[in-house]
């Protein structure tokens, strides 16, 4: 493991300084000299690997628990700080009856002991779990740019469909995230020179030619939490997640859905999907066919084939288009027949 220091930061300033340390440090494009850490459950892992090489761990676990450890409920919709745990927002009674969708990817994603240290600023930013970028030792765009992607041609079964390059095919592993882009949740941001609010599909970048760029975040920016609007869909909502065993394993397929009915119709549709893309990727084709019509099993497997249209196989992850088309059916199927 690559020797780093350790630092704790009293407040924000203090911790986005440290966080940018300046244009006089130089690291390859792929690395960060200091790295924000909160419960480190994913850290931990690629500092162990040796595939990040912080020289700077900066913990923010004291930063102001009411920016930052809060969950706010009102009629507007929520507000998530980033220090709270995985844990406390799957308990959370508005969670639980309001935005069932956010309870479930929490619910599904680890185990108990994982979601009491996990951090939702963290959760939304772990890295791939693809082998070959874990393994230090294979030529990797996202490691080192410009090496080539083993995965292309390797061993690629858990590798994404949807919004992959010539340059990736890593998968995005997260379940938090997916509900978050379903539910049009805005992301808040703080820096070394000032606040921010984006929306969340706007914070993971498509690998294209730059694999190594996986967010919008700049050196020393830190997630203070999420605003997630309320809306007559966030009720009636569910996530479906298909893996190789129930026991805790990333998913081979999701979906995330948010719906809104009049009688049969669907008044309005959010459909977000994981496990077979390259970033938390939101559905918008299967949505537009679906609004106005009546949702039956038909409609949902014609929103299926749309969502899959643009889908780039390769030689072990082809499965991935005719097992996420039946998690998306069932998943619009069991969220319209939820009782609300």
């Amino acid at each position: 493991m690559h020797p780093f220091a350790y630092q704790r930061a009293s407040s924000e300033q203090a911790a986005v300084e440290a966080g940018n340390p300046g244009p006089g440090v130089r690291r390859p494009p792929t690395e960060a000299a200091a790295q924000f850490v909160a419960g480190g459950t994913n850290m931990s892992d690629y500092m162990r690997l040796n595939v990040t090489r912080p020289d700077v761990l900066i913990d923010i676990n004291e930063l102001s628990p009411s920016a930052y450890g809060h969950i706010e409920a009102d009629s507007a919709g929520l507000r998530i700080g980033g220090l709270v745990r995985m844990a406390e927002a799957e308990d959370h009674p508005v969670i639980r009856s309001d935005y069932p969708v956010i309870h479930d990817t929490l619910k599904l994603a680890a185990t108990r002991q994982i979601r009491n240290m996990a951090s939702l600023g963290g959760n939304v930013l772990q890295r791939t779990r693809c082998e070959y970028f874990r393994e230090a030792s294979f030529p990797c765009n996202k490691r080192q740019p410009g090496s080539g992607c083993s995965a292309l041609d390797g061993f690629n079964r858990r590798h994404a469909v949807l919004g992959v390059s010539d340059a990736c095919i890593a998968t995005y592993p997260g379940d938090f995230a997916q509900a978050l882009i379903a539910l049009d949740a805005r992301v808040e941001i703080m820096g070394p020179q000032r606040r921010r609010t984006i929306a969340f599909s706007e914070l993971h970048r498509q690998p294209g030619d730059t694999p190594n760029v996986e967010t919008g975040l700049a050196p020393g920016e830190l997630i203070t939490g999420y605003v997630v609007p309320a809306g007559p869909h966030t009720r009636r909502s569910r996530y479906v997640k298909t893996r190789d065993r129930e026991s805790y394993q990333f998913a081979l397929a999701s979906a995330a859905i948010a719906l809104d009915l009049d009688g049969a119709t669907v008044k309005d549709v959010r459909i977000a999907l994981g496990g077979v893309a390259t970033v938390p990727w939101r559905a918008h084709e299967a949505e537009q066919l679906l609004v106005g019509q009546t949702l039956d099993e038909t409609l949902a497997r014609r929103a299926a084939d749309a969502a899959f249209a643009q889908a780039r196989t390769r030689e072990h992850n082809g499965y991935k288009v005719p097992i996420g088309k039946e998690t998306l059916v069932r998943a619009l199927l069991e969220t319209q027949a939820m009782d609300v």
